[in-house]
């Protein structure tokens, strides 16, 4: 097949959903499908990156407040005379900027299959931004932007069940997976946890995501206070940049920051830990649940998104009722205080990670492509 994906966010930019198109893409590109990206143009990256041969780079502009992320300007007419002049079979749209909204246009006026991925609750963000009154508008406005697809492609069956109980039609179910070759208890480095100050014994605490208001960040912090009563070598290890970085930072001197990592500076710095606690509940998914599993490292994460579809609680990890944050910060003690409580739940994680195949997920994805297409 040709595929068109659209998207505001790509590699370079470090964030769940370019992480997960560029997945889509590659894995495209392996099977033998021709990937046709749209994206806005980029500053110089900092590094060579990946992308379709067939690589549009279109206007855009800086996202206020989220610094390293754009969005596109509209670009429907270019878009039509693109897919008038080579037809792609199914379109895809990632992202429901202004770009993402063109290209919904340009597909419905040429009559072409398109779908949209439903990525991030941007009606949840407002709150943490001072602009919580925006909350239903901008929900609004997702619901608006989402019925001019064929289907709406989400990760998680809860989420599909919410879309559907408020307005959203043709929703599908696109589940995800996770490289464990790149993401494997094989990668831990000792050097690197000298580095932290940590001898082999001693508890290394790592945190990675975007560092801002929506992800909880202050539940983190005191779950780790909590267990540093009881493990006071402990390290904390932040992987990642956000708005709040400074202040946090500020606020705990002893806390190590190591900035945005990618590849194989991402998964040593992974797999070298030994606890990964996840207090936010803004997430669609959360990747990085998967990511630490397939690492190797025991997870406290609250009961939705890829907690609640991967993790089994007391087994593979601790899933945690949403909202309880006793437990939360209990789970983390406990965890820390037993080792090899924490040794048996990571190699449970890590085990159902090697159950998942990021091939089956490009495939399901042709299918649904292609189911599209036949309706159409």
């Amino acid at each position: 097949m040709h595929i068109a994906i659209v998207t505001e966010t790509y590699p370079p930019e470090i964030n769940g959903v370019a992480l997960t198109v560029q997945s889509l893409a590659q894995g495209l590109r392996r099977s033998g499908h021709t990937v046709q990206l749209i994206r806005p143009r980029q500053p110089a990256p900092a590094e060579a990156v990946e992308a379709p041969v067939d690589d549009i780079q279109v206007g855009g502009g800086a996202i206020p407040r989220y610094p390293g992320l754009r969005f596109g300007w509209p670009a429907r007419r270019r878009l039509e005379r693109l897919w008038h002049a080579r037809r792609p079979d199914a379109v895809y749209v990632a992202t429901e900027g202004p770009l993402g909204h063109s290209a919904l246009r340009a597909a419905r006026r040429l009559g072409i299959a398109a779908s949209t991925g439903f990525h991030t609750r941007f009606d949840d963000f407002a709150r943490f931004y001072g602009v919580g009154w925006l909350t239903p508008f901008v929900f609004a406005w997702l619901r608006y932007f989402h019925a001019h697809s064929a289907a709406t492609l989400v990760p998680t069956q809860e989420l599909a069940d919410f879309l559907r109980q408020h307005g959203f039609g043709a929703v599908r179910l696109l589940r995800r997976a996770v490289d464990t070759q790149q993401f494997d208890p094989a990668h831990r480095r000792e050097t690197l946890r000298l580095a932290w100050g940590l001898a082999n014994d001693e508890l290394a605490v790592v945190y990675v995501g975007r560092i801002a208001p929506e992800k909880n960040l202050e539940l983190n912090v005191r779950a780790f206070r909590a267990l540093q009563q009881l493990r006071p070598q402990a390290r904390y290890i932040w992987i990642g940049e956000g708005p709040a970085r400074a202040e946090l930072a500020r606020a705990n001197p002893d806390f190590i920051f190591c900035g945005s990592l990618r590849g194989e500076a991402l998964a040593a710095h992974f797999a070298s830990g030994d606890l990964f606690l996840f207090a936010s509940l803004s997430e669609t998914f959360g990747n990085v649940t998967l990511e630490a599993m397939a690492s190797g490292v025991a997870t406290v994460a609250f009961d939705y998104g890829a907690a609640r579809e991967h993790i089994i609680d007391g087994i593979s990890g601790r899933r945690i009722a949403c909202g309880d944050a006793d437990a939360f910060v209990a789970a983390a003690v406990a965890l820390a205080s037993d080792a090899a409580l924490r040794r048996a739940q990571a190699h449970a994680a890590r085990q159902a990670m090697l159950r998942l195949s990021p091939q089956s997920v490009t495939d399901h994805f042709v299918e649904l492509l292609a189911s599209l297409r036949s309706s159409a």
